[in-house]
C-alpha cells in the first residue's frame, strides 16, 4: 500500500527546557521535519511580542529553518484565563487572533489551535457550549480572510470533555479540532467513540493514553496507533501528527522519558506509513 499523505511533526513542549532552536535541531535529528510551537517553556515565543508585531517575529522565527505546521495560541495566562465560553472576552480575544493569524500567514503555519474554554462560574456544560460556539463562529469569520486554519482542542478540564460534545461544538460553530484522543482515552473513552472526530481534523496530537492517565509510555497504553492512523487517512486527513509527550505539571504528566516515547512514535508512524 502506498504511504498515506500525512506528515510527522513533534511540539516545542514536548522538550521543556530546550530553546526554539535546540527544539528544532533534535526534531530534525531524529528525522522528524516540523515543529508546532507555543508561549511555553524555554521555547516559548514572546507573546507580548507577537501580539504587538506579529510580522517582526515571523520574520525571526523563519530564520529557524524547520518547518512549524501549528501554533498553539493561548488567550489568558491560563487554562481559563479569557476563556471562550466566558461572557465578555470576545473582543478582546478576536484583537489577539487578528495578530496570532497574522504570524501564521507570515510565518508560514499551517493551522492555530485555541481552547474551547471551561464551565465558568455559574455556568453549566450547555452554557459554556453556547458561549464558546458564540465565539468559534466569530473566530472561523476572522481566520477566513486568513490562509491559517483555525481549529479547538478539546481537552480534560474544558467544558467539551466527550466526544459528543466536541463534535456538537463543532456541528454549532463550523470550526474543526486540534484531535488529541488521549484527552478522551484519559476520561474513559474508547477509541471508536472518538474516531468520528477525525472527520473534522485540522491538526492532530500523537501520544499514549489510558484511562484515569493522559499520558502513558509507548508500551503500556491501550490507543491502537495503527488503527488512529488509519481512520485518519480515510477520513482525509493529509496534515500533520505531531508527537506530543509533556513533562508539566498539568495532570501529572511528571514520568516519561520524552525522548523514548518520541522515538517510540516516530517509528510507529514510519512503520505503518510507509505499509
Amino acid at each position: 500500500m502506498a504511504a498515506s499523505e500525512m506528515k510527522l511533526a513533534t511540539t516545542c513542549w514536548t522538550m521543556p527546557a530546550c530553546t526554539l532552536e535546540e527544539c528544532a535541531a533534535i526534531a530534525k535529528a531524529l528525522g522528524i521535519p516540523a515543529l508546532d510551537v507555543g508561549y511555553f517553556y524555554a521555547s516559548a515565543l514572546d507573546k507580548q511580542a507577537l501580539l504587538a508585531d506579529p510580522l517582526a517575529v515571523a520574520e525571526q522565527v523563519r530564520k529557524i529553518g524547520i518547518t512549524m505546521p501549528n501554533l498553539y495560541h493561548l488567550f489568558g495566562d491560563t487554562l481559563d484565563g479569557r476563556n471562550l465560553a466566558l461572557p465578555g472576552t470576545l473582543d478582546e480575544n478576536l484583537n489577539d487572533l487578528k495578530q496570532a493569524l497574522t504570524f501564521a500567514d507570515a510565518a508560514g503555519i499551517a493551522s492555530v489551535f485555541v481552547l474551547p474554554g471551561v464551565v465558568n462560574p455559574g455556568q453549566s456544560r450547555m452554557d459554556a457550549l453556547k458561549v464558546s460556539a458564540e465565539s468559534l463562529k466569530a473566530m472561523k469569520a476572522l481566520a477566513d480572510d486568513h490562509t491559517a486554519n483555525l481549529c479547538f482542542e478539546p481537552h480534560v478540564h474544558s467544558f467539551a470533555e466527550s466526544p459528543e460534545l466536541a463534535l456538537r461544538l463543532v456541528e454549532v460553530s463550523g470550526v474543526g479540532v486540534c484531535l488529541d484522543y488521549a484527552h478522551f482515552t484519559c476520561l474513559g473513552f474508547t477509541q471508536d467513540q472518538i474516531d468520528p472526530l477525525a472527520q473534522h481534523a485540522v491538526h492532530v496530537h500523537l501520544r499514549q493514553a489510558v484511562p484515569g492517565k493522559l499520558q502513558e509510555k509507548f508500551a503500556h497504553g491501550t490507543l491502537n496507533f495503527a488503527a488512529m492512523l488509519a481512520t485518519l487517512r480515510d477520513a482525509g486527513y493529509t496534515g500533520y501528527v505531531s508527537i506530543e509527550p509533556v513533562h508539566q505539571d498539568y495532570m501529572n504528566t511528571w514520568f516519561d522519558d520524552n525522548l523514548t516515547e518520541i522515538v517510540a512514535l516516530r517509528d510507529c508512524f514510519n512503520a505503518w506509513n510507509e505499509g
